[in-house]
């Protein structure tokens, strides 16, 4: 598996645009950009390739590569981000895929483009997508033609703190998933249910981003301070690896936020 990242050169609280953010909550620098190499290395280490794009002065959330766009079909489908603190970014990512090779699903993004973060909002699991919505994404996103309607299962999510799919589910196989079940709406919460085993995480550990993990074959990469789950996942046989992720929790992110797939 091949990810992308961004190094946290200028990553910071410069803006509140989720309930996390507090301007006033200033990101100690020199222990973020720590923590950033210790799951750059961590990633490695379990066999994964990891791509670089340059970050840019002016965009400090660029470090969260996950929204950046969603591999799917071999393909990227470049994202409409809902504020303007971040739709600056698309520029520089669309640019990187463009030099990478990577073919764009749907090039021209404008103003009329229904909002859709990536692969913060939209996750797989074997050819079914787990399609976000009610925060940063929305529903009618999902309805372009390049989507298969009948793969689709749409998650609502309610509660802001849970504001993005990969903050509060993560597919770990094809059949198996890890999720914080009061971030949706009953409905979301039966159809879920329906399509994939589901193994529920503490709300002490959702809050600590549990569910924003790396998944690379046997080895999941999740934020530290999460002892129940490692132990869960420990059972099922997977490999745990704990990474410190406090000073990205201040920005509303954690492991899976710093990565996303490109191949």
């Amino acid at each position: 598996m091949k990810l992308l990242m961004c190094r946290p050169t200028y990553y910071g609280i410069e803006y509140e645009i989720n309930p996390w953010m507090n301007v006033d909550y200033k990101v100690n620098h020199a222990i973020a950009i720590n923590q950033w190499n210790t799951l750059y290395d961590t990633i490695q280490q379990c066999g994964a390739q990891v791509e670089l794009i340059e970050p840019v002065k002016g965009w400090p959330d660029m470090v969260f590569t996950a929204n950046a766009g969603l591999y799917y079909q071999q393909k990227i489908i470049l994202p409409h981000f809902k504020y303007k603190e971040r739709q600056g970014e698309l520029a520089y990512f669309k640019k990187w895929f463009i030099d990478a090779g990577l073919e764009l699903i749907n090039p021209d993004i404008h103003e009329q483009t229904p909002f859709f973060e990536g692969a913060g909002d939209a996750l797989l699991a074997g050819n079914k997508l787990f399609a976000g919505y009610g925060f940063r994404s929305d529903a009618t996103f999902y309805k372009s033609d390049f989507f298969d309607e009948s793969n689709l299962i749409y998650c609502e999510l309610i509660d802001p703190y849970f504001y993005h799919i990969d903050t509060c589910f993560c597919p770990l196989t094809d059949e198996l998933a890890i999720w914080y079940p009061s971030a949706f709406s009953s409905a979301s919460q039966k159809k879920m249910a329906k399509e994939i085993e589901l193994i529920a995480v503490t709300a002490e550990e959702a809050k600590k981003f549990a569910c924003n993990s790396v998944v690379l074959n046997k080895n999941i990469i999740l934020p530290s301070g999460c002892p129940q789950l490692a132990d869960t996942l420990s059972a099922y046989n997977f490999n745990v690896h704990p990474c410190d992720m406090n000073e990205y929790l201040k920005a509303g992110g954690a492991c899976k936020c710093l990565t996303l797939r490109i191949d």
